[in-house]
């Protein structure tokens, strides 16, 4: 409640200065505005009286707007282009029109400091835009509707003041910028975390890593303390843990200080990390509950629902880096804007989702299984000792209810996926904007943290004996053994409880 929304865009109008200078030095910037602004052209009506060539032409942006500074606690910049173009008869926009930007990047920390280049590069952007008119002499002067254009991306703001140049080359006999229409403005869109935003995230995950680890730690030494080896269930729970906690670790409080650019691709994979691990885990869940499955206590016996899982993990891993990865050296750099690599982006998300599906396929059938088999075997609880019939009946409780609370985090998981891929996308496709707030960013992350605590809590093996009164005397184990209230094994070579309720050995 206390944090603002999670990002914040800000609109930027280009300046157009004239470059008057020979050969175009890079090491020369031009400012927008202040001291030292450069000269300016109000249109380019007034550049053809004075016979100023569109290469002497020079789009800058300052950012942020006069009298404002950025912050490290921003975390990282996005921005999105959008050309305002107009129509003219005699300089109409081609079908399949290409833009050809030449674009610079530099920063200063103070006001009279020089400007010091981050990055350079040539970039070709499709153009992408529809006339809603006739295209007639009447209709001359009317822009373009134009999608948004991919950009830019930083992962670290990491200083006070940034300036972008671009320039428009033209060259007719190489065919570079001709037949784009007639550009009026260029207009960037800045999107950026908000620093209350990001202050109240590092308060949670500062909060989180002790929670977790110390819950581990008290999970992993009930384990140790058993007289046996840990099953399978319980070395997946703890592997769960491990990677939550690695997700929580606030490393991102380094990036106050660092010009750390790489921590957007970092924290994409932690996330993968943690979301491969969850969904193999859901697998293998249902399968130790299955009560008539022979393969059991063995990560090789789940191969055909982890495989998939793998494959889908790599394939958003290699998409990651051919993004993020790249951008690192060229923050200009995106995989959308030229044919291949859209195709080959589309590729690898297309291929990610059918093992999405197979896998839910593949989930919600040992679901079912597992439901179906439970409620055959309560039948015969009525027939057992009290506590047999206590402990099989907590079993069986807390499994229906974490299957219910699995269900219910995966819903608002997959829902938190979706909205955040769409909101992504507004800026990519042009598509709807959905407005999310911080409170359901900070809660998907709770639940998640919440839900491995409870996974540990609920299923850290018992250490409790019952007694000659309890048993009644037809418990048929020795009045001083061991129960355990989780699916864990009660002696060092023994089956589990449940196992043992699945071969029917405990009906008596």
């Amino acid at each position: 409640l206390p944090a603002p929304s999670p990002t914040t865009a800000v609109p930027y109008m280009s300046v157009k200065c004239i470059d008057v200078r020979k050969n175009h030095h890079k090491t020369k910037w031009l400012m927008p505005w202040g001291p030292n602004h450069c000269k300016k052209l109000k249109d380019f009506d007034e550049a053809v009286s004075r016979q100023i060539e569109a290469n002497d032409i020079v789009f800058a942006v300052h950012i942020p707007l006069p009298s404002k500074e950025m912050s490290p606690w921003f975390q990282f910049m996005l921005f999105i282009m959008q050309l305002d173009i107009a129509f003219k008869m005699d300089n109409d926009l081609k079908e399949n029109a290409e833009i050809t930007l030449d674009v610079s990047l530099a920063y200063r920390d103070n006001m009279l400091d020089d400007w010091e280049e981050i990055a350079h590069a040539i970039e070709i952007r499709k153009l992408k835009c529809t006339f809603g008119s006739p295209k007639t002499v009447e209709s001359e002067g009317r822009h373009y509707d134009c999608d948004f254009l991919p950009f830019m991306e930083i992962g670290s703001v990491a200083h006070k003041y940034y300036l972008i140049n671009i320039r428009l080359p033209v060259n007719d006999r190489k065919g570079i910028n001709v037949g784009i229409g007639e550009i009026k403005d260029i207009r960037l869109v800045g999107i950026h975390q908000n620093g209350g935003f990001t202050k109240v995230w590092f308060a949670m995950k500062t909060f989180l890593t002790p929670s977790i680890l110390i819950i581990m730690v008290w999970y992993w030494r009930r384990i140790t303390l058993m007289t046996r080896a840990p099953v399978l269930l319980e070395k997946v729970i703890f592997a769960l843990g491990i990677s939550m906690t690695f997700i929580n670790i606030p490393v991102e409080w380094f990036s106050i200080g660092f010009d750390w650019t790489w921590m957007l691709l970092f924290g994409d994979i932690r996330q993968g990390i943690f979301y491969a691990m969850l969904l193999s885990f859901w697998i293998i869940f249902c399968g130790e509950h299955m009560m008539d499955q022979n393969e059991r206590n063995r990560l090789s016996g789940y191969w055909k629902q982890v495989g998939p899982i793998a494959v889908g993990s790599f394939c958003l891993f290699i998409f990651d880096m051919c993004e993020r990865g790249v951008q690192l050296k060229n923050p200009f750099y995106s995989i959308w804007t030229t044919e291949v690599g859209t195709e080959l982006a589309m590729a690898f998300i297309i291929v990610a989702g059918i093992c999405l599906c197979l896998y839910f396929l593949f989930l919600c059938f040992m679901v079912f299984q597992v439901f179906r088999n439970i409620s055959g075997k309560q039948s015969s609880l009525p027939a057992m000792s009290k506590a047999r019939r206590l402990h099989y009946e907590g079993l069986i409780f807390r499994f229906k209810f974490l299957m219910l609370i699995t269900l219910a985090c995966a819903a608002m998981t997959v829902i938190f996926f979706i909205v955040s891929q769409v909101t992504e996308g507004h800026w990519k496709w042009g598509d709807i904007t959905i407005q999310v707030n911080s409170a359901f960013f900070t809660g998907i992350y709770g639940m998640w943290n919440l839900y491995v605590f409870a996974l540990m809590f609920l299923y850290a093996p018992s250490h409790k004996n019952y007694g000659d009164d309890q048993s009644n005397g037809d418990l048929g184990v020795n009045s001083g053994e061991e129960l355990q209230l989780t699916t864990t094994i009660t002696h060092v070579d023994g089956p589990t409880e449940v196992y043992k309720l699945a071969r029917k050995e405990a009906q008596e």
